[in-house]
Parts: C-alpha cells; structure tokens; sequence
C-alpha cells in the first residue's frame, strides 16, 4: 500500500512555539511549572507533561499557587494557547505583582492575540460582534472577554442565517470575525450573507493561514485516497474540522488519537490502495511516527525519510524563503513550508529602537532570511533577515563609493567614536569628525534621524564594513547652495535674516544660504559697545546689501534706517522754541549735555544753565538729573541742539513780573475806586 503524510500535519507554528518553551522551562529546572488549562488539546500531551511534574490549574487555583511560591520558590504558570478570558489574565498579572517569585508566560498564539485586538478596537454599545465558532471553546471565551458591547456566537453559516432573522440588530454596525480552527468554506457563506444584508459591515479574516493551508490539503488528498487518517485529541476543534472535511472526500476516514485506535483492516491494504495521513495543530510528531510505523513495518528510517521528503531540509548558513504567519512585539514568525517554523527576532531584523513590527510586516508576506540555527527538538530555526538585507544591498554601498554617489540612512546609533548608520539593512560607521556635530558635542542628537552620506572607505579585510561621511555632503550642499544665492544677489536687495553668530565687531546674518555681516556701526545709531546690544543669536532682522565683493565673497549688510534712526524721531516730534524734558547726561568746563530723546542729547551752555553768573556746571547741576529745556536752536546737518534753561527761568521770571506789576495796578484800582467820592465832595 501506498502511505503519504500531510506536509501540514501535526503542529502549527503556534504549538510547536508553545510546547518548544514548555519543555526549555522543564529542562531548566529551577521552578515548578504550571499551565492554566491545557496547553493544547491533546490528551497524550498533556499527560505526558503531568508525568514530568507539570501541573495542570484552573484560575481558581491560581491565587494558592501564587502563595506557595513565596514559600515553595520559583513559579512560572504559561498561558495555554487558546488564550485565557480578560479577567484571568488581570487576575494572573495582579498576582505576578504581588508575588516576586510568581511569573506568567503567555504562549497563547499569536492569531489569537490578533482576534483580541480586533475585539478590543472594533467594538462598542453601538456593535454587534458575530463570531464563527463553537461557544464553549476555550478560544472563543478568551475572544469573548474582549468584547465591549453584544455579541452572538454561530457554528454555522446556516446558524448565522437563523440568527440574524432573529436578532433586532437596529443601528448597530456588524462586527464579524471567525475562530481561527474554523472551516474556511463555512467562514466564505457567513462572508456572503453578511455582504447581501449589511454592506457596512466590518469583517475580518482570522482563520490561521496555517489551519486554512492545512484544510485545503486535506481536501486534495481525501480526494485522491482510498482510506484517510485523522490523527488528533478529539477535544481538538481544528482536528475535529479536519475530519469532516475528509470525509466529504473520502468516505473512509477514521479520527484517532493514537495507533492504539487504528483499526486492524488498515494494517492489511493491498499495494495498490492509496492512505493519506493527517493530524490536527495539536499533534505531536511522536504520535504521526508511531501511526505510520504501526502500518509499515519497514522501520522508523522510512518515516524520517518520507517525513525529509515532504518538508523541506533547512541548513544553517543558507538563505530561505517564507511567509509571515504571525508577528509578536519582539519577533516574526515565518512559514517555511515544514515542521520548522522560522522566527525572526527584532535585532535579527532592524537596528532601530522601538520600531513597531506590525509596521514593518503583514501576516502573509514574504520575506527571506538567512538560517542562524536549527533545532531539531523543537522544530524551530532562528534566521536573521538584516543579515539577508545587508548582503543583498552592499553592492549598492561598494557601488556608491565607486560612483562617489550620496546615500540615504537612518542614524541607529551612538557609539564609541562615532555613529551607525542603516543603509538597507548594512551598517556604516561615520566618525564623529565626520558627522557634522562639533567637536565634543552631543552625538545622540542624530540618533533616530535621516541623514545623507557618502561613503568614504570599502574595508576589504571585515566583511560589510565601511565608514560614511556625513559631513561631506553637508559642506558639498552647503556650497551648492551658496552658489545659487551668489547668482542672485544685488547690491540694495532686502532679506529676512537669522543672526547666526557674533563678533565684537558685528553680526554675521545668513539671507537665505550664504552669511552677510553686519558691522556694529550698522546695527545702531548709537554707539554700541556689542552686537549682543541690539540684536540675539537666532532672531530674524530685517538687512539690505550694502556692498557685495564676489571674488572674496563677502557681504556688507545694512540693518539701521531712517525709521530707526532717534534723530528722525526726534525731529518729527520737536523743533526750535519746543520745551522738552530731559535728564544730564554729561558735564564739560563750557557746559552740560542732556538728553532729550533716547540717543539725542543737547549742549546746555554754561551761560544758558542759570540766571546768575555759573562758575561750573557742577555747582548747579547732578548728572542724571532731569531738566526742563527749550529748544534754541536746532543743527540738522551737524545732528546739534543748543538748548537753555536759563530762556525758561526767564520766562518765568518774566511772566511773574508781569504778574506782580498786574496785580499792583489792580490792587491801587481798587484803592481809587475806594477813595473816589470823598475826592467828589471835598471838591
């Protein structure tokens, strides 16, 4: 008889990863190990991991166990791969915190984790969540918890059918997704009942590539069998839908759980009848090899070989080809098309920080990687795809330095010397000299941005190793720049400036490219003894070309104008007989000077500080004393004001003799309007 083996029988990648951590956790030694639930749905299993000290507890158990580590010593309880309901895992996570010596592993598979979030972020009061499955799986109610609003559970697309005339669905938008293990013919009915009545609906495809692989294999080779085995617990929902679909093809399909249920007329089929074998995501490898060795008796070697024959044969060190099953927070997974599943850890994939898997990959896609190590055991193969992308893309960098091309990367890190760049998976190193950061300055300023470069140098001697320039192309784009304003520039043209550094002598202002100066007589009308008085690092001014001498290349920048200029204020304000407030801002042996307007001062002559005869300024005056001033005469061309104190005190005295002598001729008014009538009669 002729015997063939699924290529997808027996565990999925998300098993093998489970049972592959469980039995690391036994090797190890040094705690107890606990699994809330079963791990997986296969009796045998589980009771082999019972026999070698693994407890199986329910999540009322937990709290007790929890108290026992601080006693007993280390526990780790794992998460089965179904998943466990939202309030569980809270309660495991609120004891994990409480107890130092309690840790949970979650090994629940990463396809059911994405349903989880589907739940999470597409549901609320105003959904009605539907979902394929059978309701009392355990998978189902982990997905459930998640939930926030109604939902209804179908096995069927018929039962959907049913439902639907039956629930008041009202204004709520539809939520649908399937249990992973379903069969993917039922999930394309419910699909095309739900486009017919609600074409808003949001729905989701979250049966597991591999399940749905395994199903359509199944199906070709029930098709083309005389006899099909089914192997799997007969708690398993994945085997239990593996075993309808096979008999719809092929009549005679048994569902066993180990060769001990074989039937007895399999071991005697003529050589021309054709039996396929099968098993479901929770079958071990051990008991697909003890059922074929049970039908042929030509030793276990023919197994193996068959079994090398169906899958392909890994090799560490060659380059291979798979598809992304899953992504976790730290690593991929990666369908190999074999019993081995392939994980792509973070650093074996990006040299950036915190970068999001989920924003790099998509379940499905392809990727290629190189093969770092293999474990047989397991079933697992380590691969990096950085490694895979570095040898693919350093032709491009040997290329651009050859070329002398500018290259684009993401600056990953700060080392020693220096920083890394990622160019396309290849890592070059730009010394800090060459990074355009000044000397003794912060490196990690870079780290996380794209920057341009040039590679420099090609080490023959170190496999993918070579040094960028990052400060090349900013000096070449600089000049480039540069070049480009030069042609436009004219004397008289005006620019928004940004002060960029300063000297003792002036400002220097970049107008758009190029640096212009501005000499601290233009800054101000005044005397200034810094730039630092007028202007600030980074502030943007307003300057105009004065002169321009392109063979040094240099610019004159003007930044003072009438409109600044105090003596134009000044004047626009005051002028010759004007009285203005002021204060002494200065004294000389002919005179003081007051200021009369911010940066406008004037001469008080000596013979103009008082009425009487001054010896010295000083006799009368304070410096910062403020005065009272008329204008008497006004220089425009010289910039002079001539101005008096003594004109106002004359004036005052002045007024207040005209005062006095007023008062006098109306106070003797008076005394004759008084005397009058006696002059009258005496007459």
């Amino acid at each position: 008889m002729k015997i063939q083996i699924a290529e997808n029988a027996g565990f999925c990648f998300g098993v093998r990863r489970a049972t592959a951590h469980v039995e690391q956790l036994i090797a190890r030694g040094d705690r107890r190990v606990c699994i809330l639930g079963h791990l997986i749905h296969n009796r045998l299993y589980n009771e082999s991991l019972e026999k070698r000290g693994v407890r199986h507890i329910t999540a009322e158990e937990a709290s007790r166990v929890a108290e026992e580590s601080d006693r007993e010593g280390a526990t780790t309880v794992v998460v089965r791969t179904h998943g466990i309901p939202l309030e569980q895992e809270k309660l495991l996570r609120g004891l994990s915190e409480a107890h130092p010596h309690f840790t949970i592993e979650d090994m629940t598979c990463p396809f059911v984790r994405k349903i989880h979030r589907i739940a999470d972020e597409n549901t609320g009061a105003d959904t009605l969540f539907l979902l394929l499955g059978s309701e009392n799986h355990p998978e189902v109610q982990g997905i459930l918890s998640h939930v926030r609003g109604e939902y209804r559970v179908f096995g069927t697309a018929q039962e959907l059918e049913a439902l639907l005339r039956q629930t008041d669905i009202g204004e709520k938008r539809i939520v649908m997704a399937a249990q992973t293990t379903q069969n993917l013919e039922e999930w394309k009915k419910s699909q095309k009942i739900i486009e017919k009545l609600y074409t808003n609906a949001k729905k989701f495809d979250t049966i597991c590539s591999v399940t749905e692989n395994r199903q359509k294999e199944a199906v070709v080779l029930a098709a083309h069998s005389d006899r099909v085995i089914v192997i799997g617990g007969r708690e398993s929902s994945n085997t239990g839908k593996l075993y309808e679909l096979c008999r719809r093809f092929c009549a005679d399909t048994c569902w066993i759980e180990s060769c001990a249920e074989l039937p007895s007329s399999y071991h005697t089929d003529g050589e021309d009848t054709v039996i396929s074998i099968t098993a479901g995501a929770s079958t071990p490898d051990e008991i697909i090899r003890e059922v074929y060795e049970a039908m042929n008796q030509e030793t276990q070697e023919n197994f193996e070989q068959m079994l090398e024959d169906s899958f392909k044969t890994l090799h560490r060190g060659e380059t291979v080809s798979g598809i992304v099953t899953a992504i976790g927070q730290n690593e991929i997974y990666v369908d190999l098309g074999a019993k081995v599943t392939g994980v792509i850890k973070r650093d074996q994939i990006t040299d950036e920080p915190g970068v999001n898997l989920n924003d790099l990959f998509r379940v499905g896609d392809s990727v290629e990687a190189l093969v770092l190590s293999l474990s047989d055991k397991d079933g697992m193969a380590e691969l990096s795809k950085k490694r895979v992308d570095a040898d693919r893309n350093w032709g491009a960098v040997v290329a651009a330095k050859e070329n002398g091309d500018v290259l684009e990367g993401k600056v990953v890190k700060a080392i020693k010397g220096g920083v890394l760049i990622s160019y396309n998976g290849a890592q070059i190193f730009v010394p800090a000299s060459h990074t355009g950061v000044p000397k003794d300055g912060d490196l990690n300023t870079l780290v996380g941005t794209v920057q341009r470069f040039r590679v420099i140098e090609i080490d023959d001697r170190r496999r993918n190793s070579a040094k960028g320039s990052i400060r090349m192309v900013l000096t070449a784009e600089r000049k480039a720049r540069e070049a480009a304003v030069w042609e436009t520039l004219e004397v008289g043209q005006h620019y928004t400036g940004v002060v960029k550094n300063m000297t003792n002598y002036g400002a220097f202002v970049d107008i758009g490219g190029v640096d212009g100066m501005v000499h601290n007589t233009e800054l101000s009308w005044k005397r200034i003894k810094s730039p630092a008085d007028v202007v600030s690092v980074g502030q943007e001014i307003e300057v105009y070309i004065k002169d321009l001498d392109r063979d040094a290349r240099r610019i004159s920048l003007g930044y003072k104008t009438e409109e600044m200029d105090p003596w134009y204020q000044f004047r626009k304000q005051y002028g010759e007989g004007d009285v203005v407030e002021g204060k002494i801002v200065s004294m000389m042996p002919f005179g003081a000077f007051a200021e009369v307007y911010d940066g406008v001062d004037g001469l008080i002559h000596i013979s103009q500080i008082a009425l009487e005869k001054v010896a010295k300024p000083e006799d009368v005056l304070q410096l910062g004393q403020p005065v009272t001033v008329k204008i008497l005469e006004v220089d425009d061309e010289k910039r002079k004001l001539s101005l008096s104190i003594k004109a106002l005190l004359l004036e005052a005295k002045r007024q207040e003799e005209a005062e006095a002598e007023a008062a006098a001729a109306a106070e003797q008014a008076a005394i004759d309007a008084e005397m009058a009538p006696y002059i009258v009669k005496s007459i």
